[in-house]
């Protein structure tokens, strides 16, 4: 009967170590795989955009963001939404971070966190084909511009002297569309997008005139205080060093970064 028991006795001890193992394992797991929710606005080529041939998103950002989740250890779930929610979303921290060409300013500094810089740029005028009239930034007076709204375009271009109408919409494609059936008489927004529409949608169409304005920098958006920004950070530095950055820019913008 004695030797039942402690046999009964030993089998249970090693039922219990067992079941601790896989819970110990379980737990590292997890803690090693952390799922975070990443919003972007999936109307900003080249960086997001909907892939209509694999019907996924796909861009520079959305590369960049698989490169990051890899360095630093980390699942996500996209959630898409206009570009003005993102920032409200950070702080109510529906999202633990946010990539969607977001221009770095000292306004949005004061209710995020951003990462280090990935990306330079500025903005540029887009007129169309057979437009004359307009050169460059000092022709826009008693012009009507075109451009999306809670965007760096939008406040530059309500502070030209003398512009006739400052014309907000929700996605920069309704405000190219407005510039090619006349109802605009130019678009301001980001040089890159622009670049991309006139050398595709938009070519033999429009094309861009002066010069480049306001340089700005994109950066990831986080909560305040939020510990994964440092990660990223320092997993940015990574990416930069080992190549990976460099390889995704030429993808998508035919050229290596400027040094």
């Amino acid at each position: 009967m004695n030797k039942i028991v402690q046999k009964l006795g030993i089998a249970t001890l090693v039922l219990v170590l067992s079941l601790s193992a896989v819970a110990c394992s379980s737990s590292s797991g997890d803690q090693a795989k952390e799922k975070i929710t990443v919003g972007t606005d999936s109307s900003f080529v080249p960086f997001e955009f909907l892939n209509e041939e694999t019907n996924e998103y796909d861009g520079f950002d959305i590369d960049l963001v698989k490169a990051l989740s890899k360095e630093v250890g980390f699942e996500y779930e996209l959630k898409t939404m206009d570009f003005n929610g993102l920032i409200p979303a950070l702080q109510t921290n529906k999202l633990d971070m946010a990539i969607a060409g977001m221009t770095i300013k000292e306004e949005r500094k004061k209710v995020v966190d951003f990462s280090q810089p990935y990306y330079d740029a500025g903005l540029l005028i887009l007129v169309q084909k057979d437009e004359k009239e307009i050169k460059g930034l000092e022709d826009l007076k008693g012009k009507k511009i075109a451009t999306k709204q809670g965007t760096t375009s939008y406040d530059f271009a309500t502070n030209i002297d003398g512009v006739k109408e400052v014309v907000p919409f929700p996605n920069i494609d309704q405000a190219y569309l407005e510039l090619e059936k006349g109802a605009a008489d130019a678009v301001i927004f980001d040089s890159p997008n622009v670049l991309y529409y006139s050398q595709n949608k938009g070519k033999g169409k429009v094309k861009t005139v002066g010069k480049l304005l306001q340089g700005q920098q994109y950066g990831i958006a986080f909560p305040k205080g939020s510990e994964l920004r440092d990660k990223v950070d320092k997993a940015m530095t990574k990416l930069k060093e080992d190549g990976t950055y460099d390889k995704l820019y030429k993808k998508w913008f035919g050229e290596a970064p400027p040094q």
